[in-house]
């Protein structure tokens, strides 16, 4: 069926509740939307040039209506073997790959759930997860220990380093993920949370985190970039953020000579930063 189709009906089973347990149809729907997620078809939310929140991504909500059916039709099972086993609903079982993939996962305990989309050129560091409904583009590196979320859009050459978590949302369905675009950094131990968008060319130094209630400090620029009620934050194309602290400025935590953790954008990507990144192609 066209995607226009397969639409109605994921939607027209979702809003049945548990009614459409055990319904062949539903679970035949649901089959072709995570093959459609798996093939990079659909997408739970895509890049979209002209969208009236200016975010230049639109999100699909009735895909992740449809991942979320999924669950709903799922029963449990036990997969696997003795020494790696698992017990989930059985709608959304590991992925496995083959050599024409193009996708390099190498052994160690990696993880990629179905319904999830590994482009060609992708390489998975032991041990890593990517979970439902995320989108990983060509040459993009997952480093060890590394999340990738519940429908997290990740761009092209992105470098998830090691402990880089980057948060996954399926509800509320109208929620933007959090996108990575293309040729960003995201160093170690950094964490990328509530639909954060990361712009193309952007460095995360080790240890950033990023969520809606962050603001950071463009020390470059003289701003401070906030979420606001219709806008998550976004971090600017070639941006270098940094772990930062501010100083408290009232009651005790002035008393006391406390500050809070903020990230800081220190400058923008020049060549000294390029020659820095250089050793990222010898990896992949």
């Amino acid at each position: 069926m066209t995607h226009e189709q397969l639409e109605q009906q994921i939607e027209t089973f979702f809003a049945q509740g548990a009614a459409a347990v055990g319904n062949p149809e539903a679970l035949a729907a649901f089959l072709q939307l995570r093959s459609s997620l798996e093939s990079g078809e659909l997408r739970s939310a895509q890049p979209c040039p002209v969208d009236e929140n200016h975010l230049g991504w639109r999100v699909n909500a009735w895909v992740k209506r449809g991942i979320l059916l999924g669950f709903r039709l799922g029963a449990m099972q036990a997969s696997g073997c003795d020494a790696f086993s698992f017990v989930d609903k059985h709608t959304y079982p590991a992925r496995t790959f083959a050599i024409e993939d193009g996708v390099r996962v190498v052994p160690g305990g990696s993880t990629v759930r179905s319904g999830a989309y590994l482009s060609r050129g992708v390489v998975m560091m032991p041990p890593a997860y990517v979970n439902v409904g995320a989108y990983v583009d060509e040459g993009t590196m997952i480093d060890s220990h590394a999340l990738v979320g519940s429908c997290a859009q990740i761009g092209k050459r992105v470098h998830l380093s090691a402990a880089a978590q980057i948060g996954g949302v399926l509800e509320p369905v109208n929620a933007t993920p959090v996108i990575i675009e293309d040729d960003v950094l995201v160093g170690g131990n950094t964490g990328v949370y509530e639909g954060t968008i990361v712009r193309k060319r952007a460095v995360l130094a080790a240890g950033t985190v990023l969520t809606r209630g962050t603001p950071v400090y463009d020390l470059v620029r003289g701003e401070v970039l906030k979420a606001t009620a219709d806008q998550p934050l976004i971090i600017p194309e070639a941006a270098v953020v940094v772990p930062g602290s501010r100083a408290i400025g009232k009651g005790k935590g002035a008393e006391w000579g406390l500050s809070v953790y903020t990230p800081v954008i220190v400058k923008y990507r020049d060549e000294k930063t390029e020659l820095s990144l250089a050793l990222e192609d010898l990896l992949r």
